[in-house]
Order: structure tokens, then sequence, then C-alpha cells
């Protein structure tokens, strides 16, 4: 299977919660993969910046961040869902996930131009992240800008913070 047509993004709902939080431990180490009761709590939060990648009704990918006015994501923004604010300037990105199997196939670039889409259509001033080393060149792509060593320390791991402003 392969191309955009072999599957489709749409928004989260409630009944993809099993399946994006087996994605979610497929695709991180246990120590930075967000638990079951995140990602519920995240699909109920901020549904509507939760989108889906979707081929033969099985998840395959999913990107998801709550919107916030910080210009960096904090840790605790990962855990504490009050910290979403729905008319922020910013949409962060806390977590984008392709299954293996559907990796190097442009699962997770559409997902996260959907995103970026989205974000301009709401409005936004931007897009934030997280990522370590390796991934820099791959965000900066997207016109992502690296703003040096993240003062987060999520899962024990060296993360950069990375902004795309419109």
């Amino acid at each position: 299977m392969t191309g955009n047509d072999a599957y489709r993004i749409r928004t989260a709902v409630p009944d993809d919660l099993d399946q994006v939080a087996q994605v979610e431990l497929n695709c991180f180490p246990a120590a930075e993969a967000a638990d079951r009761a995140s990602l519920k709590a995240r699909l109920e939060a901020f549904g509507e910046s939760f989108l889906v990648a979707e081929a033969d009704g099985r998840i395959i990918g999913f990107i998801n961040g709550a919107v916030t006015d910080e210009r960096t994501i904090a840790d605790e923004m990962f855990e504490d869902i009050s910290l979403h604010d729905p008319k922020g300037a910013y949409q962060s990105i806390f977590g984008l996930d392709v299954i293996e199997g559907y990796r190097h196939m442009g699962v997770a670039s559409r997902l996260m131009q959907t995103m970026i889409e989205t974000a301009g259509k709401q409005g936004r001033k931007g897009l934030i992240l997280t990522c370590k080393d390796r991934l820099i060149g791959y965000y900066e792509k997207f016109g992502y800008v690296n703003m040096g060593v993240s003062k987060s320390v999520h899962g024990g791991a060296v993360w950069y913070d990375m902004v795309l402003e419109f």
C-alpha cells in the first residue's frame, strides 16, 4: 500500500483511544510515551488538535498537541491539560507517531502539513515542538527554526525547542 490515497487524515474521536495508545507505545520509549490516561485526557481536552492517519480502518499514525501562548513547550504541558488554551497563539506538537510498516511513506509529513494548515486557518501565530537532535533537519524542512536546547527533561532525554512562525 503506497501513496496518499492509501490512508486518510482525520480528526481523532474518542473511539480511537485504544489504537492511539497502542501506536504511542510502539513509537516511543516507555519513559517518553504518553500513557492511555494522558492520551484520553488530550482527546477530550483538545480533540480538534488531535489528528490521526487511518488505513483500512486502522490507526497508522497521529499528531497531537495543546494550544498555548507560550513559544516553547514546558514539561507540565504534557500532563496538565488545563494549560491548553483554545484561543492560544501557538499550536504545540506533543507527538508525531507513525507505526512501523508505514514509515518513510510520507504519512508523518502529511500529518504535520495538515496540522500546520489547520493552525494557519485557526489564526495561530505558529507551531512549537521539541525534538531530539537527529530530527532537527526533518522539522526544518517544514520551516521550523531550532531555538537551541530545551529546558525540557521529559523522559530523561535532551530536547531541542523548535518554532515555526507564520
